[in-house]
């Protein structure tokens, strides 16, 4: 299994996906945009997975290759790879698909539920999921649901949490890889993120309790085990 991750800021990486990526014994390679935007052609890997930033898809001008990501996603998807969004990353695949991404009406950091919306039977990706759950978020923007996808999740403050266009491709706006470690890292990284809201939590609550990182990551396995099986 070949699995290539487009990185975009040096703190957030794969979190709880590597040692799931390890046990099966994927090489791993990186576009890190941060330190060189080259990106390979799609007959270069198998899976695809997009991490999260702080910058928005909409910052073309600021970040130029964006551009060039967008359609790297958009190469990859039409290739048949199996490709996973998260957070910013879902932002991409969404604006990929010619999907508008913009503010949510909320910030969402921190500890929140979601619900899953589609039909278990209708997706593999909705079977694996709870119906409900804690997950982390870390976000200000939100997408639009691209033609043709399934709406998998949502929350009380953001209604597109998640969405899969087809059995191999998945885009979730919240965090299942998020470990105490890359948790502590967006806290001193973006500490300006945190200014109130109705949905923000403050660091230490955030970090207080580790058996929440625990109990993510069992989403987070079934979640891939499901996403894995579509490939």
């Amino acid at each position: 299994m070949r699995v290539h991750a487009f990185q975009h800021v040096r703190f957030e990486g794969l979190g709880a996906i590597e040692p799931w990526l390890e046990v099966r014994n994927a090489s791993i390679t990186w576009t890190r945009f941060f330190a060189d935007p080259r990106i390979p052609a799609p007959d270069a890997y198998d899976w695809l997975i997009v991490l999260g930033g702080p910058m928005s898809v909409n910052d073309e001008a600021l970040l130029p290759w964006l551009r060039d990501e967008k359609r790297a996603i958009a190469a990859a998807i039409d290739a048949g790879k199996t490709v996973l969004g998260i957070c910013l990353g879902a932002q991409l695949i969404a604006s990929a698909r010619g999907a508008v991404v913009s503010p949510n009406r909320e910030r969402e950091i921190g500890w929140l539920e979601v619900e899953r919306v589609a039909d278990p039977a209708a997706h593999p990706i909705a079977r694996a999921f709870p119906s409900r759950a804690e997950v982390f978020h870390w976000h200000g923007e939100t997408f639009a649901l691209p033609t043709g996808a399934v709406h998998l999740a949502r929350s009380e403050a953001c209604e597109a949490q998640a969405f899969a266009l087809g059995p191999r491709v998945v885009g979730m706006q919240f965090h299942l890889e998020t470990t105490a470690e890359s948790a502590a890292a967006l806290v001193q990284h973006c500490p300006e993120d945190l200014k109130p809201g109705r949905y923000v939590q403050s660091s230490d609550e955030m970090l207080a309790d580790p058996a929440r990182f625990a109990r993510l990551h069992e989403v987070l396995e079934a979640v891939l085990d499901a996403w894995g099986a579509g490939a």
